[in-house]
């Protein structure tokens, strides 16, 4: 079996001695003698990357992309024989931690605090300001938190949350309990969104999570919320975020993802109020990558099912 993998991941990898790994660039097309291969392990690899690689590698039986949403590779057209399973799992660990790095700093405005400090200001009204039920919330103590798309992520996430005081409701598409945390559905939004301080988005880019918070959604969450997205750009309508946070009827965004990547240069988002904006780098490197795909590569040998297995 022939299985390309990132340069940076081969050295990691232990195949068996029948099979082959070939390590890739990912600036380059691949090579004309390795489009035979029966498995693509792909990571940050660019549209046009993957769109040569879906043209001309006819023998593919697996597509395991290392990232924990598939939109790229199900965008580039690989054929429907061709198996793609994503990274889910691999992220969770740096996913929570940004999250929660980003909720704090939201939270506890040091967007606020960090201009202060550039202009040598001494900001010390912050936190003392009037309280009340929609005064901004200056602690996750108490908070009511809602994240949209209560995954494997969200599992690792909540447990801190609740340890700093938040209360915490998942969204998921089937409601019950999940790691000692209540969860609803999208039915429940319009009675969950005006009772939530902090909306975390996780949610994955398909078609039916487009613009998912939109300006109706934005409008039924309080004044002084906080909306934190960590999961894919596409899913937020960014000219309604922007005109809720110009108008006040948002307390704050941070935002990891954005609906183009990277961020126009004249994009409104860059100068919107109370934002905070990182360049999509919650994931980082995914943790226990090569253990997947050896475990991939097997279930393949001996016909067994394989893992994180995407819905085409």
């Amino acid at each position: 079996m022939k299985i390309l993998v990132p340069a940076t991941l081969a050295p990691d990898l232990q195949a068996r001695p029948d099979d082959v790994v070939v390590p890739y660039d990912g600036d380059a097309p691949i090579a004309d003698e390795h489009t035979d291969a029966d498995v693509l392990v792909v990571w940050a690899a660019p549209p046009p990357f993957l769109q040569d690689a879906a043209q001309r590698l006819g023998a593919l039986r697996l597509v395991q992309t290392l990232a924990a949403g598939p939109d790229a590779v199900l965008a580039a057209g690989f054929a429907p024989s061709v198996t793609v399973a994503n990274g889910r799992g691999l992220h969770d660990g740096p996913v929570a931690e940004h999250t929660l790095a980003l909720l704090l700093a939201a939270v506890r405005r040091l967007d606020r605090l960090g201009a202060a400090q550039r202009e040598h200001r001494w900001d010390s009204a912050l936190g003392h300001e009037q309280a009340g039920p929609d005064a901004p919330h200056y602690t996750l103590d108490g908070a009511r938190v809602t994240v949209w798309g209560f995954g494997s992520i969200a599992a690792r996430l909540a447990p801190v949350l609740a340890l700093l005081g938040a209360e915490v409701t998942g969204v998921a598409r089937s409601a019950g309990a999940r790691d000692g945390v209540r969860v609803v559905t999208e039915t429940d939004l319009p009675a969950l969104l005006p009772a939530t301080d902090v909306l975390i988005s996780l949610l994955p880019a398909t078609p039916r999570t487009r613009h998912a918070l939109d300006a109706a959604r934005l409008a039924l969450l309080p004044a002084h919320a906080v909306l934190v997205n960590v999961g894919r750009g596409s899913t937020v309508d960014e000219a309604a975020l922007v005109d809720a946070l110009r108008a006040g009827r948002l307390g704050a965004a941070a935002l990891d993802v954005t609906d183009t990547e990277p961020l126009r240069d004249g994009s409104p988002l860059w100068d919107a109020p109370r934002t905070i904006i990182t360049p999509h780098v919650a994931g980082g490197r995914p943790q226990g990558a090569s253990a997947l795909v050896e475990a991939q590569v097997e279930a393949l040998h001996a016909g067994t099912p394989l893992r994180n297995v995407v819905e085409r």
